[in-house]
């Protein structure tokens, strides 16, 4: 079997003393759509961080295509987080950009590539997004879904091994976040590309996650495809793929018991 792209061993992670992952351990395959799911302050937003490189674990080790990231030098790690790509919640597109110059910068920061090279590279993923023909549109011209996918198209410019998604589909409608789905799975397919997504949006998760991992109460509660965690046994993860409020919990097919509130005050993530 090769060697996982992705693998987490032991991490904790948190804030000052505030600490909101413990004892973190997954993998995550080449050419795998890994959901990355939980309710508010779960910590998705603090392992996506991690695995980024934006913020150390206080314990344990993170790896990407085998390589202890912070064991690395600063220079090294970024030479490593090159074959990664972002694709960013509210898209970060440069408003006084054209989408071509925005789908452009990363080549022209990080390569030496001619010009009319990264021009080529850059309307080949826009119209791998459905964006041909847009290339000198400013983001301000484009509806909500467009910007998203300009920014899939400038994440993915690089060529990356591994596209780190946060929130791909929020705040879109069901039919463009439809279109966002279907171009994460297209860049997988097309580009053997392994996907990272952070998401509460069960149709998106259902529509192209291979695999899920949950988290919960600090750490991983569940890890499987959508169907089985669609059926788990856990209160929690039961609840959340089937929408139903805490205080009732799956007891036989068919039936509900109510149980009690939680009493524990949730630890929400900065951010």
């Amino acid at each position: 079997m090769s060697e996982p792209l992705i693998e987490c061993t032991g991490v904790s992670a948190g804030y000052g003393d505030v600490k909101i992952l413990e004892d973190i351990s997954l993998t995550i395959e080449r050419g795998e759509i890994v959901a990355l799911l939980g309710g508010s302050g779960s910590g998705k937003s603090t392992l996506l961080r991690a695995l980024t490189g934006l913020q150390p674990p206080q314990t344990g080790e993170v790896k990407l295509f085998g390589e202890s990231l912070y064991e690395l030098e600063q220079r090294e790690r970024d030479v490593l987080l090159r074959r990664t790509g972002m694709l960013f919640q509210q898209d970060a597109l440069f408003g006084s950009m054209t989408i071509m110059e925005n789908v452009v910068l990363p080549l022209r920061e990080l390569t030496r590539l001619p010009e009319a090279v990264m021009a080529e590279m850059a309307r080949m993923k826009l119209a791998l997004v459905g964006l041909a023909g847009l290339e000198d549109r400013m983001p301000s011209q484009l509806s909500g879904g467009q910007r998203k996918r300009a920014a899939l198209a400038r994440a993915s410019v690089l060529d990356p091994e591994i596209i780190f998604c946060d929130e791909p589909s929020a705040g879109l409608d069901p039919v463009v976040a439809a279109e966002i789905d279907e171009a994460l799975k297209r860049f997988r397919d097309v580009f053997h590309i392994t996907i990272v997504a952070v998401t509460h949006e069960l149709e998106s998760i259902k529509s192209i996650a291979d695999r899920a991992i949950m988290l919960g109460r600090g750490t991983v509660c569940a890890v499987g495809t959508i169907d089985e965690l669609s059926q788990s046994e856990d209160p929690d993860v039961y609840n959340f793929f089937h929408r139903l409020p805490r205080d009732r919990v799956y007891q036989a097919p068919g039936e509900l018991a109510v149980v009690a509130e939680p009493t524990a005050e949730a630890v929400t993530e900065p951010g």
